[in-house]
């Protein structure tokens, strides 16, 4: 298979209407096909795990085949030169959030581009860097406490810039370390009153949204069965 042959994959699964949805998400995508999730899903079930493929099909420039590779390339060969070199061509959300939840968090490298990327000033690339955490908070099972406790001052710190990819990463990070157990649960609220204390309107925005959901009832029974 050749990356033309998986263009035409998707393509024949694309529609005008799923390109007119990207505007309503706030996606520009970069030479779109109209690809939805369900069709990306059937086509990485056919390529399956290929990272030098992967490589090539990010070198597409084409949006979808981009979250394609990110769907195919395996995260234990992952690079961190390849990792610096994608997180530069993040210029959505979904293209930037797709990579962090299906590549990036799965990587031994994904607690390291955390801490670098997040003193990067770059929007996308400091986005990448709390969709990463709130992706390992999900997805690493093995790392202690502390390693996540370590993330509430870096959303501290970031929690007042106003650009809008920025802040919702910092407060889903801050959502998704929260409910990773009870006792990471208490530190992200106490986090939230910090970042209230701050007086600031997207430190305020960021920290009750996250409060909401964690004194969520539900969300408190599920936290507490993983004691």
């Amino acid at each position: 298979m050749t990356v033309n042959d998986v263009i035409q994959l998707l393509a024949e699964r694309g529609t005008d209407l799923n390109i007119e949805r990207y505007k309503r998400y706030g996606i520009i995508p970069q030479n779109p096909l109209g690809v939805d999730a369900t069709g990306l899903r059937e086509v990485a079930k056919i390529i399956k795990k290929k990272h030098n493929f992967a490589l090539e099909l990010w070198d597409s420039g084409i949006h979808e085949v981009r979250i394609l590779a990110t769907m195919v390339a395996d995260p234990k060969l992952l690079t961190k030169e390849t990792a610096n070199h994608w997180v530069k061509d993040f210029y959505s959300w979904d293209l930037c959030d797709s990579a962090c939840m299906k590549l990036f968090a799965y990587s031994d490298l994904g607690h390291e581009l955390v801490i670098e990327w997040s003193n990067n000033n770059e929007e996308y690339i400091k986005r990448a860097a709390f969709a990463l955490i709130a992706s390992l908070a999900i997805h690493d099972k093995k790392s202690p406490s502390n390693v996540f406790s370590n993330y509430f001052p870096v959303m501290l710190k970031n929690c007042t810039d106003k650009r809008n990819m920025v802040k919702k990463a910092v407060n889903w990070a801050l959502r998704q370390t929260g409910k990773r157990n009870p006792e990471l649960r208490a530190e992200a609220l106490s986090v939230c009153n910090e970042m209230l204390a701050l007086n600031n309107s997207t430190a305020n925005w960021i920290a009750k949204d996250a409060i909401r959901e964690l004194n969520d009832f539900n969300v408190i029974e599920r936290v507490n069965k993983k004691k």
